[in-house]
C-alpha cells in the first residue's frame, strides 16, 4: 500500500493543486463539518448578506453529523454522509473559498467544474471506518446552528484523518477512471 501524503488543514493553492486523483492522503489540522441543512442555512445567510459562521478561505469541510461522544470521547462515531445531497450548496461555498471537501460518493458536473474553477479536491473518507475516525478526532466544537443536533457545523482538531482523493483540482475523478478501468466493450 502506498504511503498516505501528510497535509495541513486548512489547505494552501498549492497543497489543494498538488493533490492527485487516487492520492491517499492523512489530514491534521482543523476541519469542519456540516450537512445539506447546515449548507442551506449558509447559503440562506449570504443570500440576506448576512456573514457565515465560518471564514472558509482555505477550509475543509467534512460531510457527516456525528453521533454524541460516549464517556470519555471527543466524538462519537462520524462517517461521511451522501455528498451529492450537498451539490446544490457546493458551488457558493467555493466561491466563498472552500478548498476541500470530505464525503462519499459521485459529485454532479457543475460541482466538479467549480472544483476546476477554484482548484479544489475532494476526498472520499474511507466507507465503514467511523469509529476509526472518530478516534482521528483531537477536538470537537459545535460553532453554528446548534439547533440542527447532529447537522450542526462544528470545528474538528484532527490528527491522521485518513482519506483518499477521488477528484482532484483538475477534475481527474477516481469514480469515472474506475469504472472506465474494467468496462468490457
Amino acid at each position: 500500500m502506498a504511503q498516505a501524503k501528510q497535509i495541513t488543514a486548512p489547505l494552501t493553492d498549492e497543497v489543494a493543486r498538488s493533490l492527485k486523483c487516487g492520492d491517499m492522503v492523512s489530514i491534521s489540522g482543523t476541519i469542519y463539518t456540516g450537512r445539506d441543512a447546515a449548507h442551506k442555512n449558509m447559503v440562506e445567510a449570504l443570500e440576506r448578506g448576512e456573514e457565515l459562521p465560518v471564514e472558509w478561505d482555505g477550509q475543509v469541510i467534512y460531510y457527516a453529523g456525528p453521533t454524541p461522544a460516549r464517556p470519555g470521547k471527543v466524538i462519537g462515531s462520524c462517517g461521511p454522509t451522501t455528498s451529492g445531497r450537498m451539490d446544490a450548496y457546493s458551488p457558493t461555498m467555493m466561491d466563498q473559498g472552500l478548498k476541500g471537501m470530505i464525503g462519499k460518493g459521485p459529485r454532479s458536473k457543475e460541482v466538479v467544474d467549480a472544483m476546476v474553477d477554484h482548484g479544489v479536491v475532494y476526498f472520499a473518507a474511507i466507507g465503514g471506518a467511523a469509529a476509526l475516525i472518530a478516534d482521528s478526532v483531537k477536538e470537537c466544537e459545535v460553532i453554528a446552528y446548534d439547533d440542527l443536533g447532529p447537522e450542526a457545523v462544528r470545528r474538528l482538531r484532527v490528527e491522521e484523518y485518513p482519506c483518499i482523493v477521488v477528484i482532484d483540482s483538475e477534475g481527474n475523478n477516481l469514480y469515472e477512471q474506475g469504472v472506465a478501468q474494467y468496462r468490457i466493450d
